[in-house]
């Protein structure tokens, strides 16, 4: 399987970076499934149902979770559906509304995507939420009977130890472990001696000359003079998409992970 993890889309220019983009990244490389972390989507916080059914469109098959999947309610009734591609992280603590993991089967593959949080500094960090190394081992042992072709993890937080340490910690029991949340692409992307492919960071997909998509006029005056002001997206200038492929085998592990990186 050929298996596109695309980074945090961050809201309108990521949307169309990717319908620009993906449509013919699916056809150069034979892609099999393509999932999107989409918890910017919409305004930079959750994602409506009409960005949903939008990005369904330019190909993704799939959408993982991180600490804003839950701010725009009408998304909950499909988080918690099972038969819908989109899932919040797992670790929220029981009886959060949604699902932190799920089956898609396309083309006759199956893959279990499972959605994981780490620390979130600001005003998240000291919200609660169970053990993510905890939890993805109870999935594991959960739905370790049912046939699966390929296993798909993301770590959304702040602290690159964790998303490293998550990497090794599911070394050969997953096909790939990626980090995503800080909209900066790091340079590690490898497939780890076990066969989990691993980056630290898959990066974002949205305006080039901002602030992790957010404009700099935006956010220079609070650094510079503690001014409180609000996060404005960037919508002009340049927009990247920031991914990673991931090449799987017949025994659920990774053979390679390649990123692809494009500035339109």
């Amino acid at each position: 399987m050929n298996i596109l993890y695309i980074g945090d889309v961050m809201g309108e220019a990521g949307i169309e970076v990717v319908e620009k983009v993906l449509p013919g990244l699916i056809s150069q490389y034979s892609i099999d499934l393509v999932i999107a972390q989409a918890e910017n989507v919409s305004e930079g916080r959750g994602i409506t149902l009409n960005d949903y059914k939008r990005l369904q469109k330019t190909g993704v098959d799939f959408f993982t979770g991180g600490n804003w999947s839950l701010y725009r309610d009408e998304i909950w009734p499909l988080l918690s559906d099972a038969n819908a591609p989109i899932i919040r992280p797992a670790n929220y603590l029981e009886g959060t509304k949604g699902l932190g993991y799920k089956y898609i089967t396309k083309n006759d593959k199956t893959t279990l995507v499972i959605s994981l949080l780490g620390h979130i500094v600001g005003k998240d960090a000291d919200k609660p939420q169970d053990n993510p190394l905890k939890i993805v081992d109870s999935i594991l042992e959960n739905t370790k009977d049912k046939h699966k072709d390929a296993v798909v993890v993301n770590l959304h937080g702040d602290y690159s130890s964790e998303k490293v340490i998550i990497g090794h910690y599911l070394d050969g029991r997953v096909t790939a472990a990626v980090g995503d949340h800080w909209h900066v692409p790091t340079a590690d992307a490898r497939v780890l001696p076990k066969g989990t492919a691993h980056i630290t960071d898959v990066g974002m997909c949205g305006a080039l000359n901002a602030s992790l998509g957010v404009t700099l006029k935006t956010v220079i005056p609070r650094w510079r003079d503690g001014v409180q002001t609000r996060n404005i997206l960037e919508e002009n200038g340049p927009r990247q998409f920031n991914a990673v492929l991931i090449g799987t085998n017949n025994n659920g592990s990774a053979d390679t992970i390649e990123q692809i990186q494009k500035t339109i």
